[in-house]
């Protein structure tokens, strides 16, 4: 057949692409290198190895330089590409058979190159791309023989050995309904292609449509978070080109209210000014969006949704686009920009992505400000699904971002990808006992206790509840969101804002974590953080013989470093960067102590990264935890310079709070401020409110309301 992906027209129109300085010129002369490169290596399918070893990795390579060389044939017409595709995909079907299933076992299902079934999707799906770009220049036994010993038996094995596990909702149904359909459309065999689109039953619970109606909420965002939402991106755009050319009668690209669009958007939106996506949930901090999987998307949605310019800054920031006409496209407008002198830095707004298939299961607020000298701060808070499987027990967890870096900082996964050594790169047993328990996020960990009592189950049964995102004022931006489920018996509500005034050098996040209950309780107020400590304002004690901070539910990989009582508020002001970051917070209860902690204890094997923190440890019922994080000054090694090393905040009180509303008083070296929240969950902006703490009346109507008028003479 003819490459599935391509028409004769969009290969003409491609090959005057060679040679040029266009985007898509760059792109097939960087392909052009690479599978050269590849090419003068002699060819090999190697047998069964460690995952993430050198046969699981040159498995991944053969896919991808044959998709690579399929494309670059179909493009140039030079037969060299095609032959390195025709003799690889043969020398696979002569082995295929032989090898039997992976003698190593995961937790998913082995295959017969990979330890995990996933991987030999992928490996499907790629392939058969690259078959389709050259078929016809094989004989009918070449044909036969790979379709027969290769093809087939792992379409078998897909949906008759592995059946049960086909219409699974996950990442992994994706990259399998994406592969199957794929190859069932490349060999002329329609039924795998319907049960890749309706399900194994073709009725609709499974395939790709449910896939698609069951991972991406309304507004696009996706069950697992940003890193396996790029990892998803990849099948699940080029199956829906796929299903647009092949089968137009679904209109793809109109379903669920154009779904796919909108969660290209989505993946765009989540990521930090720097191009990195914050590491919610299981995920790498260091993926972005020059991703593959995020180059086909961008293409895709410039093509399908039409083209912006955060767009085409986009394509200018990946440097590359996807070797497709959708890729052309996207090139085409990205020139025309160039041209005229256009492209601009992208610059995605505040924005809230709901969460569930209907919408209606909490969601993940990203809120952004820009500073008065153009540097963006981001807030992201997290108030939705835990996330199935690969889900962090972090509900109402925050990160914050600016001046290039995350400040508040998510770990992300415990794992060392395709470092063999390591548990084979999958991973680590210290994935559960630390990186998605509680405590290793910025949130509030309740008498030492993860969230949902660390049950996938019950986190999987319960949401966050949306309170409030105002994101249209220019000085003060806000978030708002409850947690009532994920503890029993404490309620929690989390409040947050960007605070924009000329007299700080960027935004102040001021930050309110209140938790309701009828019992006594310990909460620790919690802050990951990256530097080296300047001052605090309170003494306190080291220890020169470290214990864990805890037994379990990730204390037990806490050395507890050092710890003092704070005197109505605490400060912390450390170094990151060029930047000096001060904290400032308080509890309104008056036992407050700040501990000071290092990620690595009981971690023998040196699995867990460094990570420091400090927690604001408070006791009580019904308690509010407030505080300001201020960014200010300039610290330069190189030429020995430091400007502004203490901050402008020098106070916070929380004046109280109630199931109306609470209260709360920062204070300046030149003025105080007053921000009053609204605690009301029916609240809208209508609301009027009236609270009455130490014979002060207190009202506001709407969300909240912030008063920046006080002077300190005026206190």
């Amino acid at each position: 057949m003819q490459s599935a992906l391509f028409t004769h027209n969009e290969l003409e129109l491609l090959e005057s692409q060679v040679g040029n300085s266009s985007l898509m010129g760059i792109t097939i002369s960087n392909h052009i290198d690479q599978v050269d490169a590849y090419m003068r290596l002699p060819l090999e399918v190697p047998g069964h190895g460690e995952a993430g070893g050198y046969e699981h990795n040159r498995h991944k390579q053969n896919y991808k330089y044959m998709y690579m060389a399929g494309n670059l044939f179909s493009v140039t017409k030079e037969k060299k590409y095609a032959s390195f595709v025709i003799e690889l995909l043969s020398l696979y079907a002569d082995k295929y058979l032989t090898f039997g299933f992976h003698v190593q076992k995961n937790t998913n299902p082995t295959g017969r190159l990979f330890h995990q079934i996933l991987n030999e999707h992928c490996w499907l799906l790629f392939s058969s791309l690259a078959y389709s770009c050259v078929s016809n220049e094989m004989t009918d036994d070449q044909r036969g023989h790979v379709e027969s010993q290769l093809f087939e038996p792992m379409l078998d094995m897909f949906t008759v050995k592995y059946g049960h596990d086909f219409d699974r909702i996950h990442n992994h149904g994706i990259w399998a309904v994406a592969a199957v359909g794929i190859c069932g459309l490349v060999l002329g065999k329609r039924e795998y292609l319907e049960k890749a689109v309706y399900g194994q039953d073709n009725n609709g619970t499974g395939g790709f449509l449910a896939q698609l109606s069951k991972l991406y909420s309304p507004a696009g965002y996706y069950i697992e978070g940003p890193y396996y939402h790029r990892y998803a991106i990849y099948p699940t755009c080029v199956f829906a080109e796929i299903l647009h050319r092949h089968m137009p009668e679904i209109a793809i690209y109109e379903y669920k209210d154009g779904v796919i669009g909108r969660t290209v958007k989505a993946l765009l939106a989540t990521a930090y000014p720097n191009g990195k996506f914050p590491a919610l949930n299981d995920a790498s901090r260091s993926m972005g969006v020059t991703d593959a999987g995020v180059q086909v998307a961008v293409s895709v949605l410039s093509k399908h949704y039409g083209c912006d310019e955060n767009i085409v800054g986009m394509a200018e920031i990946q440097g590359e686009v996807w070797l497709h006409s959708c890729g052309l496209a996207l090139s085409d407008e990205h020139q025309k920009a160039k041209d005229n002198n256009a492209i601009v830095t992208p610059y995605w707004p505040s924005i809230e992505l709901n969460e569930g298939a209907e919408g209606d299961k909490g969601a993940q607020g990203f809120m952004r400000l820009k500073g008065f000298d153009g540097d963006i701060t981001q807030l992201n808070m997290n108030y939705g699904q835990h996330g199935m499987g690969h889900g962090h027990f972090d509900t109402l967890g925050i990160t914050f971002f600016n001046r290039d870096q995350e400040v508040l900082n998510e770990y992300g996964f415990a794992r060392w990808v395709n470092v063999e050594p390591k548990f084979g790169g999958r991973y680590l047993d210290e994935n559960k006992s630390y990186a998605r328990q509680t405590i290793a996020h910025n949130a509030v960990t309740i008498d030492q206790q993860t969230q949902n009592d660390f049950s996938v189950e019950k986190a999987d049964s319960v949401h966050g509840i949306p309170h409030f995102f105002i994101d249209d004022a220019e000085d003060c931006i806000g978030i708002s969101a409850y947690a009532n489920d994920h503890y029993d018996n404490v309620g929690m509500q989390r409040s947050a804002f960007l605070l924009k005034d000329e007299r700080f050098e960027a935004p102040l996040l001021v930050d309110l974590f209140r938790l309701k209950a009828d019992a006594n309780h310990t909460y620790d107020y919690s802050h990951q953080y990256t530097g080296q400590i300047v001052r605090t304002n309170f003494s306190y004690d080291t220890y020169s013989e470290l214990e864990p901070l805890g037994s379990d539910n990730g204390y037990q990989h806490l050395w507890k470093l050092a710890s003092g009582k704070a005197e109505d508020c605490a400060l912390v002001s450390w170094l990151q960067g060029n930047a000096y970051y001060s904290w400032i917070g308080t509890s309104s209860n008056s036992n407050g102590e700040v501990i000071f902690t290092s990620v690595g204890a009981a971690d023998p094997s040196f699995n867990l990264r460094d990570q420091s923190s400090f927690i604001l440890r408070s006791q009580g019922e019904t308690t509010l935890f407030a505080s300001v994080l201020e960014t200010h000054g300039y610290f330069n090694e190189e030429f020995e310079q430091s400007t502004n090393a203490r901050g402008q905040v020098t106070g916070v009180k929380v004046i109280g709070h109630d199931d109306i509303g609470s209260v709360v008083e920062i204070t300046t070296n030149n003025n105080v401020f007053t921000l009053m929240v609204s605690n009301q969950l029916d609240c809208t902006k209508e609301t009027t409110h009236q609270v009455k703490f130490a014979g002060v009346e207190y009202n506001w109507t709407g969300f909240y309301s912030l008063d920046m008028s006080a002077s300190e003479g005026d206190k």
